[in-house]
């Protein structure tokens, strides 16, 4: 079985657009479903619908990998399967080192779906000498003092870094030197690495933010939409405050403020 050390994906050399690269795994996620469903052909206009993007996007985006499919057909679900998967370097065994085995790192071990799209934790590392030989996932943690040793014997190329924010740069600094060329970091701080590494960063207080954002848009879209068939409410323009003329009476400023001033919003 290759390993991550050894053999890079071929994306980069065959022209593919990053933004194309990154809807390559929902492709290839709604594909496996219909796999397993013994679906055997599937048109763009349903995959599209599947992978939640656009029929004509999804087409030229297969246009790249030199995948056409066949007019009133469609496309090969298993041949697809196979293609991005070969695209996207699943075909070949990924080991994979997690470090912060905290609640976060101790989720992504257990997380079942690594092996089954072409990843293997190969070790989970922590600062934590309590930690040291306690079994995560079926999985022994070994402190960080290990970490180059760790990534050498295994051949390690991508990390994932579970840690706290204030540790990250300092972890992400080590697996570099150690050989890491790609990083997946869930630590809530922006990572500095030098040119040919890649770096993903996945924010979870972000992603909720960005959807408080639009949940508060639609409460106020909400509030303004008249009932159907009312005209929509216009408020009235703003009347500047003035002063009642020199030598009125009572019944000239019975509108008058307490004050002498005609308020800037009148009544009804």
């Amino acid at each position: 079985m290759a390993t991550g050390r050894t053999h890079r994906p071929a994306t980069r050399s065959r022209g593919i657009p990053e933004a194309t690269v990154a809807r390559l795994p929902l492709y290839l996620r709604a594909l496996t479903a219909l796999s397993e469903r013994s679906v055997p052909t599937v048109s763009s206009e349903e995959l599209a619908t599947a992978a939640g993007v656009n029929s004509a996007k999804l087409r030229k985006d297969f246009s790249y990998l030199g995948s056409y499919g066949t007019r009133g057909v469609g496309y090969d679900v298993e041949y697809l399967v196979y293609q991005i998967s070969r695209e996207l370097g699943l075909t070949q065994d990924w080991p994979v080192v997690i470090v912060g085995i905290g609640n976060l790192g101790a989720a992504l071990a257990n997380y079942g779906g690594f092996a089954s799209r072409g990843f293997r934790v190969a070790a989970l590392i922590d600062a934590d000498p309590t930690m040291a030989g306690k079994p995560v996932a079926g999985i022994p943690v070994q402190h960080t003092d290990e970490l180059e040793k760790i990534i050498t014997d295994n051949g390690v190329s991508i990390g994932v870094i579970a840690t706290p924010a204030g540790a990250a740069q300092q972890v992400c600094d080590r697996l570099v030197a150690a050989g890491i060329t790609s990083i997946l970091n869930f630590a809530p701080t922006v990572l500095s690495v030098p040119d040919g590494v890649d770096v993903r960063k996945v924010d979870l207080s972000i992603e909720l933010q960005i959807l408080a954002f639009h949940e508060q848009r639609k409460a106020g879209e909400d509030v303004a939409v008249p009932e159907e068939g009312a005209a929509a409410a216009v408020p009235p323009p703003p009347v500047a405050p003035h002063r009642a003329p020199p030598g009125a009476t009572g019944a000239d400023s019975g509108r008058q403020g307490p004050d002498g001033d005609v308020p800037a919003v009148m009544p009804a």
